[in-house]
Parts: C-alpha cells; sequence; structure tokens
C-alpha cells in the first residue's frame, strides 16, 4: 500500500493536524518525520481540543502506532509533558515508537536560542525559542546526542562534554553567562532515560516492514513549505526540510514509497513569525478574519502570538503545492470566509520586473505588491456543509477558481474545527 504524506503548502498552521487526525482513522502508522517542539497541531475530537508540539497526530486513534522518526528533534521533557496532558484529558495511553537514531533537544539548545535572539534584538528571526536552530546546528556540526546514547553512559558524557567545549567558550566571552556542566546534564539525561527506554524502538526496520507488508501509513509534516531552508522565505524559515521529499529520509522509508502527498493550505492566508507576506492585512479587517479564524482565533499553537493574517495567495500556494510536489490538496477553513459580501485572493505579484505569477527570492519577494482579484461572497454559515454539492454556489465558484490557479485538484475540504465537519470532492 502506498504511503501518504500530509505537508503545508504555506507558512505552516494550514490545519495539517485535523486533516491527519481525520486520515489516520484508516492508518496503521503515523509518523512525525522532522522538526521538534516548535511548532503544533490542533485537533477536536471526543476529548476537547488537544494541542500537539512532538507526538504525531494519530494518539487519539485506537490502534495507530505513532513513530517519532530519526530526523525529529527530540525533547524528552516535552514529550513527556504532552502524554501527561492525553492522559488528563482522558484519552487512551496512545502506542508510540521513537526512533532510538532521533537526537535531542537539549537544555543548552534551548539557551542558546534565547540568547541569540536577545543578542540579536531587532534583527531577530522570531524564533520560537525552543532550540531548534541550536540543535539542528549541533546536528549537522557532528555535536549532537542520539537517544541510543542515553544508554550508554560512558558515551553520554564524552558526548556531552564535546558538545560542550565551544559553547563554555561562548558563554562567558560573548553573552556574560556561566559555563554549563557535561556531569550535571548526563546525570539528569539518565534518570529521564529509565522512563523513556519502553518506547525506544528500530523504527527503521519497523516502517520497512509494515511498507513490505502493505500496511497503511501516514507521514506528517511540520510546518509549510516556505518555511523550507532550501525552498522558502530563508532566512525566515526553520531548520529543517518540511518537504515530503525529506518524508522519506526523515521517517526511514524508500525514496519512491510516497505516491500520495496532499498539501494542506487554509482558504485564507496565516503566519505566525516574520519574513515576507504578500498579501497581509492589518487594522481592523485583520483583526475580524483573524478572531473569525480556527477554533479559538487565529493564534500560535506554541508561541500564542497572534497570526498575521492575509487574502490567499495562489502565487505561494501554487509555489507551495509545486515543491511539494502535491498530488491534492486539502483547503481548510473555508467556513471562515462567510462573512465576507466580497472575497479578495491574490492572483500574481506585482514587482520591479513586471507582474509574474512565479514565487521569487526573498530578495525581490520583500518589494512585492499583491495583484488582487475579488469574487461574491456567500455571507451564510457552511459548517454545516457534508458535500461539495450542498456548498453556495459562490463558496463552490471559490473552490474551483482557487483550484484552477494553483494548478492541483482539491480533494478535501473542510468546514470547521470538528473531524465530522469535512468532506471528500
Amino acid at each position: 500500500m502506498p504511503v501518504t504524506a500530509i505537508v503545508g503548502a504555506n507558512w505552516g498552521d494550514e490545519g495539517k493536524g485535523k486533516i491527519t487526525d481525520a486520515l489516520a482513522g484508516t492508518s496503521k502508522y503515523v509518523v512525525r518525520f522532522q522538526g521538534g517542539s516548535n511548532a503544533g497541531h490542533t485537533i477536536i475530537n471526543e476529548y476537547g481540543k488537544i494541542a500537539l508540539h512532538l507526538l504525531p497526530s494519530g494518539v487519539c486513534r485506537p490502534g495507530t502506532v505513532n513513530v517519532i522518526g530519526p530526523g525529529v528533534a527530540f525533547h524528552v521533557g516535552n514529550f513527556f509533558a504532552e502524554l501527561d496532558n492525553l492522559a488528563s484529558k482522558g484519552v487512551p495511553e496512545p502506542d508510540i515508537r521513537l526512533s532510538e537514531r532521533a537526537q535531542l533537544v537539549l537544555p543548552h539548545h534551548i539557551l542558546f536560542d534565547e540568547l541569540e535572539e536577545e543578542r540579536l534584538g531587532a534583527r531577530q528571526f522570531g524564533s520560537t525559542k525552543r532550540g531548534i536552530a541550536p540543535f539542528y546546528a549541533d546536528k549537522y556540526l557532528k555535536l549532537g546526542v542520539q537517544v541510543a546514547d542515553l544508554y550508554d553512559p560512558d558515551r553520554l558524557l564524552e558526548r556531552l562534554e564535546t558538545a560542550l567545549e565551544s559553547k563554555n567558550v561562548l558563554l562567558p566571552h560573548l553573552y556574560g553567562k556561566p559555563q554549563l556542566s557535561a556531569g550535571e546534564l548526563a546525570e539528569q539525561l539518565l534518570r529521564d532515560a529509565d522512563r523513556l527506554k519502553r518506547y525506544v524502538c528500530n523504527t527503521t526496520e519497523l516502517l520497512q516492514q509494515a511498507w513490505r507488508q502493505g500496511e497503511s501509513i501516514l507521514v506528517e509534516g511540520q510546518l509549510g513549505a516556505l518555511r523550507d531552508p532550501d525552498h522558502g522565505i530563508y532566512p525566515y524559515s526553520t531548520s529543517s526540510s518540511t518537504l515530503a521529499g525529506f518524508a522519506t529520509v526523515g521517517a526511514g522509508l524508500p525514496p519512491y514509497a510516497i505516491d500520495r502527498v496532499v498539501a494542506v493550505t487554509k482558504a485564507y492566508s496565516s503566519c505566525v513569525g516574520t519574513g515576507p507576506f504578500v498579501t497581509e492585512l492589518h487594522g481592523e479587517e485583520a483583526e475580524e478574519l483573524r478572531k473569525r479564524g480556527g477554533d479559538a482565533g487565529e493564534y500560535g499553537v506554541v508561541t500564542k502570538r497572534p497570526r498575521r493574517v492575509g487574502t490567499f495567495d495562489a502565487v505561494a500556494t501554487r509555489y507551495g503545492c509545486m515543491v511539494q510536489g502535491a498530488t491534492e490538496v486539502a483547503l481548510t477553513n473555508l467556513d471562515v470566509l462567510g462573512y465576507l459580501d466580497e472575497i479578495s485572493f491574490c492572483t500574481a505579484y506585482r514587482t520591479d520586473a513586471g507582474e509574474t505569477n512565479v514565487f521569487p527570492v526573498n530578495a525581490k519577494l520583500e518589494k512585492a505588491q499583491p495583484v488582487l482579484e475579488k469574487m461574491p461572497g456567500w455571507r451564510t454559515d457552511i459548517s454545516g456543509v457534508r458535500s461539495f454539492g450542498e456548498l453556495p454556489a459562490e463558496a463552490q465558484a471559490y473552490v474551483l477558481r482557487l483550484e484552477q490557479l494553483i494548478g492541483v485538484p482539491v480533494k478535501q475540504i473542510s468546514v470547521g474545527p470538528h473531524r465530522d465537519q469535512m468532506f471528500t470532492r
């Protein structure tokens, strides 16, 4: 059976958690393949509203195996906090497997993330301060600590001493902070290791075998295509690839395993963090959309910061779908636009070189202006609609126009935050 990738077409916060939660009902495995606790997926079901940061979005589905792959930035404390939160809501204990090859987000990664944002001041990149950039810097400098290292005390201490060697030079001399002790950190990690051990396994073998046996597998991306460090709005990007093309690497599957890529996008635009955002709205117009957006408004799952909001950006979304290799699109939050008499959306950018529908590099993107098109709104509540044919004619026309502009079929449409408020077209 093919592997399905669920990924973001935009800046993140597109509603991937809901789509994954819905499709997980027919999947044996749900896999996180990159990123860490620096973003969140919100799902709403019979247990209430649940914000997930590190756990896969299949944790509320009985019988689903939830895998944290080797490409994930794993924070032990956040992992246990999320498990405790699930238990407090009455969610049955999920089946979770953690890759022995996943690497650990450590206290010094979070510390350096905070210190560097403070040092940069007005030039900062809007980090969530979860240690992600320092974590990936260490990973590619070969200074990382793998989960497997927790079960070899001598190796763990050696790895930590190596990782802290240069940092203990920077701390007093660049940041004016005291040095860190590898021994103290090792003691804490070894205590965590006992509780963690039951989840640790060779997830690559597990998933390879499941794939060969034809089991259904969902791989779940964090953030969106425009936050990818190679293809996104660098340097306002995250530190790991957000693309479906990386999913097989971060999960441990063959590169040809994925043949269905569901790119998720909202019926308007939203964004947490800094960086160019061509269709951004401001003032009362933005606040009204932000207030109505999602289940509790447009606010970051991790940061709680108000999300920047704007009209649908067909240029950015077409590009995001292209680099994701999208075979279909899931359109979320269509119901949110039901208050508008007229709906604007961006069909092209006006740049110094002229009008274009090609998504440019940041150097040109920062000066781009949106070319807007308008369509009549439907001015009614569509949250009870359960098929495309039941939508008002204006809503159908809007969906079809977006589909035409992005060049990928819109297959799933969400008209509310709950599982049953989604239908397939």
